[in-house]
């Protein structure tokens, strides 16, 4: 394609967009295709509901068995409102975005006290619970209760930008509106919920990030990213910042055949999650970072520990923040007096309390060295 000029496209405005046969090819092709997966053994808005929020930033195959161990658990509005949050916590242990469940928990209980366990069917009622976006919302309204709401995702954002040859940044909030009024207008009478759906397993299935399978695409001569070869090149999406670097310092202080955990702040990244004890530091020696790391045990614990070894080296990336964390084992010489966040706990009770996953991994490592 190097040199090649190619003609300039103009966006074709979203009332004047009609492909006869689009729904229909799509539909087709999604009726005999579609993923056996265990949120769509029926259409309670419930199940829909949960498996959305689990899928989010998240792989399929990753939310399966999550998806079905949270449901036995928590089986329907009225469970899950009434759960105590570490439960719903511990059933959500690395999945990660851990504010998906609090806010799905959250939600939960605004939908038994508001509607009677009901979740509302209307956009203007379903957008108001917490934690339910425009994806969300058209998800649940289009698959639960057939209403002809689109449901815009990464996959279909990715779809209709080769579809229409769409050149805008899909990371705009402008492209992700422009996208729905286009979705809007293809969606078929009675069959929303499949639509959506088909749009989603295209994206996920055929029409994928790299390397399209443009030549088994049931919607291939609707194309023109495809007409004009340039299906690899769209979507664009502009760069996001790198994550910021932090370098932590991670105390594992055993008293006994107990381990101090803390737990986060009930606000911010992984609130209300335990962890083994932290310290950002810059220090760049063996001496300073565990200096580093006792000062910050007298002054938040209140105790005294001897570093005895490392322990293990590890890198956790969130989206705005990668941990660089290095791993102590200590020995608890004294200081009893324990901030109300802070605990002594056994291999028992560590098992009944959610982590995240970077600190799971330290969790395994100290079962293995037992």
């Amino acid at each position: 394609m190097a040199g090649k000029k190619r003609k300039a496209l103009t966006y074709t405005l979203p009332e004047e967009f009609h492909v006869f046969g689009f729904s229909r090819d799509l539909l087709a092709w999604y009726d005999s295709q579609k993923r056996d997966l265990p949120w769509r053994i029926n259409r309670d808005p419930y199940r829909v509901w949960v498996s959305e929020i689990m899928l989010q930033q998240t792989r399929v195959e990753t939310v399966k068995p999550y998806y079905q161990n949270f449901m036995a658990k928590f089986p329907t509005v009225a469970a899950l409102a009434e759960a105590p949050e570490e439960e719903v916590l511990k059933a959500w242990e690395g999945l990660g975005y851990y504010s998906r469940a609090r806010n799905l928990q959250a939600a939960a209980r605004e939908v038994q006290e508001r509607y009677g366990g009901v979740i509302p069917d209307t956009p203007e009622e379903i957008a108001t619970l917490k934690g339910i976006g425009p994806y969300t919302a058209g998800a649940i309204l289009s698959i639960a209760y057939e209403k002809p709401e689109p449901a815009v995702d990464g996959n279909v954002m990715r779809v209709f930008s080769r579809l229409l040859y769409l050149t805008d940044d899909i990371a705009k909030p402008a492209t992700r509106v422009k996208v729905e009024h286009l979705v809007r207008q293809v969606i078929p009478h009675g069959r929303a919920g499949d639509f959506n759906q088909a749009l989603m397993e295209l994206g996920a299935l055929v029409c994928l990030p790299r390397t399209p399978q443009c030549l088994t695409c049931p919607v291939f001569d609707y194309c023109l990213a495809r007409k004009e070869g340039v299906q690899d090149e769209l979507p664009v999406k502009g760069k996001a910042k790198p994550p910021r670097v932090v370098r932590l310092q991670v105390a594992v202080v055993m008293r006994g055949d107990a381990v101090l955990i803390n737990k986060r702040p009930e606000q911010g990244l992984l609130a209300g999650m335990w962890e083994f004890p932290m310290v950002e530091t810059d220090a760049d020696t063996r001496s300073l970072k565990q200096e580093a790391l006792l000062q910050g045990l007298r002054q938040r614990f209140g105790m005294e520990v001897e570093v005895t070894e490392p322990l293990m080296e590890l890198t956790h990336t969130f989206s705005h923040l990668q941990w660089h964390m290095e791993v102590w084992r200590c020995d608890w010489i004294e200081g009893d007096d324990l901030p109300p966040n802070a605990r002594f706990a056994t291999a028992d009770e560590l098992a009944g309390l959610a982590f995240p996953v970077a600190h799971q991994k330290i969790l395994e490592t100290i079962k293995s060295d037992r």
